[in-house]
């Protein structure tokens, strides 16, 4: 008999399982996906580019200068770069430059040491694309003529 209660314990010990209860009337919920959220694309409102001496540095210092706007806020631009291109050699890429932002949110500026670049301060067909982006990704950008000597 012994032998019989201790085969049934070991059998019930090795069984396990759940209860499954249902509510009457239980309806299932549908969650949809909200839609994806309005986005405006930042304005270039206006940029500056060029190139002057720097007594203190010995050196040219090149600089890039925008002012740009967002409808969402102009804390939703992320990042402003500068684009150089030669018009004078068909439009070809030159350099690159980012621009960082300023006390004020709407302004981004940057220099750049001459010695540091492969811009000739003395070459007057450069054009340099002020291009802003945004949270998500929408971008804007302007043209400007670089000043040079």
């Amino acid at each position: 008999m012994n032998k019989l209660i201790a085969l049934t314990g070991l059998a019930a010990f090795g069984l396990t399982g759940c209860v499954v209860y249902e509510e009457p009337g239980y309806e299932e919920v549908v969650v949809y996906d909200a839609p994806p959220p309005v986005n405006y694309a930042p304005t270039v409102l206006s940029g500056d580019a060029g190139v002057y001496w720097d007594e203190g540095y010995y050196d040219d210092v090149w600089y890039f200068q925008a002012s740009v706007d967002d409808a969402d806020s102009p804390y939703d631009v992320i990042s402003v770069w500068a684009d150089v291109y030669d018009e004078y050699a068909g439009g070809v890429y030159v350099e690159s430059f980012e621009l960082y932002p300023t006390d004020d949110p709407y302004v981004w500026y940057s220099d750049w040491l001459g010695s540091t670049t492969i811009l000739d301060p003395f070459y007057a067909g450069y054009t340099v694309d002020i291009v802003a982006y945004d949270t998500y990704e929408d971008f804007d950008y302007l043209t400007v003529w670089a000043a040079t000597y």
